[in-house]
């Protein structure tokens, strides 16, 4: 067995994840600023409702929540209990047009980039924008049926959880009890299975994940020396049935959807678990206040751009859970503005 799967960083590498997971969010405002007057108008309307802000600007409402988290995060808008929206002091000083200290013109540079350029398609459609906005490119989910892409953004999804998938497998001892299996849904490289079973004697653990990925994820296990212990199941994982098991382990795969599809991949696992079986959600999970924290309302804005997801907060996915058999329990954190909370089946 690999001895990098147990060997744990002395350092937390929050920072240097964060340069690169707010890598859209000043576009996102700049957006919302240059091209939409989003402030002033706000600032006209305050106390305005999410469904009029969506009716004056076209805007759906995932992509809105996104902004909203970001803006409330930033400290530029407040949201009261009835849901109205206001400007900050901040945000009427700096982001009005027409104040002596608005700074609209510092973003300028920025208006028509390509991410921007992405954004106005995303909040007004809903769909993902280009993978890295690039113009030759597809949306990150077409983009992964591709090898040359899946092998890439494998390794970039890879390095991150050598170091996540240490801590996680350290958090969840307590709860895992005598259960014995994993599965791990869309598990990309594999590295959240590996660094499980690498950790815990107890476990086996399937990985499922489609073509082209799967051949990847085979290599990557036989890399680490656990093919006897992870083994790989082929298919789509809102089509096929999933296999029996008595964990699920749901890692950075529920941001990259909406509700629905947050809703049908919950429901699946709330069909594959017996009662008493664990499931795992390990994500950036937003505050249930959706006032940060910042590097996680970030990240969401990246998220909402390329695939058809954000953060979401445990109140969101424990709402559904409830709906679909589950019992949640609490968040805890981890390390990287990552963390985690599980549910156990009804």
């Amino acid at each position: 067995m690999n001895p990098a799967l147990t060997t744990l960083p002395s350092t937390d590498p929050a920072q240097i994840l964060r340069f690169r997971d707010r890598q859209y969010s000043a576009e996102l405002l700049a957006t919302a600023l240059l091209h939409y007057d989003f402030f002033s108008w706000l600032g006209l309307n305050a106390g305005a409702s999410s469904d009029l802000i969506s009716k004056h600007f076209g805007f759906i409402a995932r992509p809105l929540d996104v902004l909203l988290t970001l803006c409330r995060a930033s400290g530029l808008v407040t949201t009261d209990a009835a849901g109205g929206h206001h400007l900050t002091a901040h945000a009427q000083e700096h982001l009005v047009k027409g104040s002596p200290w608005y700074l609209g013109p510092y973003y300028a540079p920025v208006k028509d980039t390509p991410i921007v350029k992405g954004f106005l398609s995303v909040l007004t459609t809903g769909k993902p924008g280009n993978w890295q906005a690039k113009s030759d490119a597809k949306d990150w989910h077409e983009s992964m049926l591709d090898p040359e892409f899946a092998r890439s953004f494998t390794d970039l999804m890879n390095c991150r959880g050598m170091i996540f998938g240490q801590f996680l497998a350290k958090a969840i001892k307590p709860l895992l009890g005598d259960r014995c299996h994993l599965l791990d849904v869309g598990g990309g490289s594999g590295i959240y299975s590996s660094t499980m079973v690498a950790a815990h004697p107890q476990l086996s653990a399937t990985v499922l994940e489609q073509s082209p990925v799967d051949a990847i994820v085979k290599k990557e296990i036989a890399r680490h020396g656990l093919e006897s212990r992870v083994k790989v199941a082929t298919g789509d994982m809102f089509k096929v049935t999933w296999p029996e098991t008595d964990i699920i382990l749901l890692s950075n795969v529920l941001h990259d959807w909406d509700l629905p599809e947050v809703r049908a991949l919950l429901v699946k696992a709330a069909e594959t678990l017996k009662p008493g079986g664990l499931l795992i959600i390990h994500d950036a999970f937003i505050q249930d206040g959706k006032t940060g924290p910042m590097a996680v309302a970030e990240y969401s804005a990246l998220l909402m751009n390329i695939t058809q997801g954000k953060c979401y907060s445990p109140a969101e996915y424990g709402a559904v859970l409830r709906e679909v058999g589950f019992e949640p329990g609490s968040y805890q954190d981890t390390i990287g503005d990552r963390g985690f909370m599980t549910a156990v089946r009804r």
